[in-house]
């Protein structure tokens, strides 16, 4: 089991606390890791951009002039592709971009996430992430007590206080342990997560 340290939000140790193999020590697969990424951004596209083929602009019925003997290439129609105004040549249409990963594939590859987090010394363990008030000035104390500039910070339950403190700092991302994925953790530089959430999510991936 690998052992990281625990702080306070003064950035001062005080524990150590013991993660699970069957979630912080899995092999590393990088595969299951790029296509958890992948289907993300996939599946946030809107899909709706379209424009218009040779067959759906207005105009163009009949042939602009004779096929032999004008001097020009023959033309069948001025809203073909070549012409200034004509339709588009494979033209995007309306389309739904998102694809499936398995349950499996979802839960290992954010595994391997994590564990690479915890192999890069890039996953702080804090006793407990609560404020008093919201105040993002006391927030970004505890990051820079913590040494933490990017973080993608882990709350255990409805923080709100800490959510509201964190919202308006823009190299932080606050979310839950049941909407945690793969692509914040690899986006931020440092996951910061509490104990309470540490025992969550081991309880639900182990």
């Amino acid at each position: 089991m690998a052992k990281v340290s625990v702080y306070n939000m003064e950035g001062n140790q005080v524990g150590d606390i013991e993660l699970s193999d069957a979630v912080f020590g899995v092999e590393v697969n990088e595969h299951l890791v790029h296509m958890a990424v992948v289907s993300q951004l996939a599946n946030n596209r809107q899909g709706t951009q379209s424009a218009k083929t040779r067959s759906e602009v207005s105009g163009g019925g009949r042939k602009p002039w004779r096929q032999k003997g004008t001097g020009h290439a023959r033309q069948g129609s001025t809203r073909s592709p070549q012409w200034t105004g004509g339709g588009v040549v494979f033209a995007p249409k309306p389309r739904d971009y998102s694809f499936k990963l398995n349950k499996k594939e979802r839960r290992l590859a954010l595994k391997s996430a994590l564990t690479s987090r915890v192999q890069e010394n890039k996953f702080i363990v804090v006793d407990e992430l609560k404020m008093d008030e919201i105040k993002t000035k006391n927030f970004a104390n505890a990051l820079s007590n913590l040494k933490v500039n990017k973080a993608l910070v882990v709350l255990s339950d409805d923080s709100e206080n800490v959510v509201l403190s964190a919202r308006n700092i823009p190299t932080v991302k606050t979310t839950y342990t049941n909407t945690i994925n793969v692509y914040d953790i690899l986006k931020y530089d440092t996951v910061v997560i509490d104990k309470a959430a540490v025992a969550t999510i081991e309880e639900v991936y182990a």
